[in-house]
């Protein structure tokens, strides 16, 4: 929660603090950058070596398939060689969600499809029979992605977190419900959110770092920090790295 410090008649809200001798990094956004993801992992390496006496932890914020040429190499970098010396933390985004439901049911196909689910498919090697139209077209891509996803992969999608606290942080894919306690939020808020979240200005008891809704540069609020820098095309994919008080982060 966060502190309220009073004087002169007003009250104010104490910036948000990690857990002592804990240094946090923060993933955005990766939608298929396997390129970028590689590169901000050494990022990542080479400054959590500065201070060894500090507990590190990584946590990524979802959406690391669709768009991106490389979601199937995404998966093989975070199942296989993950940066597990710093305690990774992984949430799922509204596109896994998508990616998941397309295996067990074809009505969400037309919504995953238009919005990247087509590169994921082509990066397993799912390709759209030209033999079959409709409904059997998409059965046919269905049985062809349970086939060929690993099921290291498909596990990995399956047991990902919606959100993580940190002290005075929630960490979450698309924000939260203003006005509602956190426990009673359901997956659609946090995966999905967008307008409500964003026009927000109330605290909502943390201070909720996102992804989901992209900006520019990183965009600090006094109730959050978004940090989805679109990098599918922009080539930036940033990471924030929380200390204490201290706020700073890295991109490719």
């Amino acid at each position: 929660m966060f502190k309220k410090l009073f004087g002169m008649g007003r009250q104010e809200v104490e910036p948000p603090s990690t857990p002592a001798a804990a240094r946090l990094y923060v993933i955005g956004d990766i939608h298929g950058r396997a390129d970028l993801l590689q590169d901000l992992h050494r990022q990542i390496i080479d400054d959590a070596a500065t201070a060894p006496e500090l507990r590190k932890t990584v946590i990524y914020l979802g959406d690391y398939v669709d768009r991106g040429d490389a979601s199937r190499a995404v998966l093989d970098l975070l199942v296989e060689n993950p940066l597990a010396d710093l305690n990774p933390i992984y949430l799922s985004g509204n596109h896994e969600q998508m990616m998941v439901a397309f295996l067990e049911d074809i009505a969400i196909a037309g919504m995953w499809l238009r919005n990247g689910g087509d590169t994921t498919l082509l990066s397993y090697s799912v390709g759209m029979p030209a033999d079959k139209t409709g409904d059997e077209k998409l059965r046919s891509m269905q049985r062809d992605l349970r086939e060929k996803l690993p099921p290291a992969h498909l596990e990995f999608l399956r047991r990902l977190g919606l959100y993580h606290i940190e002290e005075d942080y929630l960490f979450v894919h698309a924000g939260v419900a203003p006005g509602i306690p956190i426990e009673d939020q359901g997956s659609e808020d946090f995966l999905w959110i967008r307008e409500e979240f964003l026009r927000s200005k109330a605290h909502h008891g943390h201070c909720i770092v996102h992804g989901h809704s992209i900006v520019d540069m990183p965009e600090f609020l006094p109730n959050r920090i978004a940090i989805d820098t679109g990098a599918y095309y922009s080539g930036r994919l940033t990471c924030l790295v929380l200390e204490g008080q201290e706020r700073r982060f890295m991109q490719t």
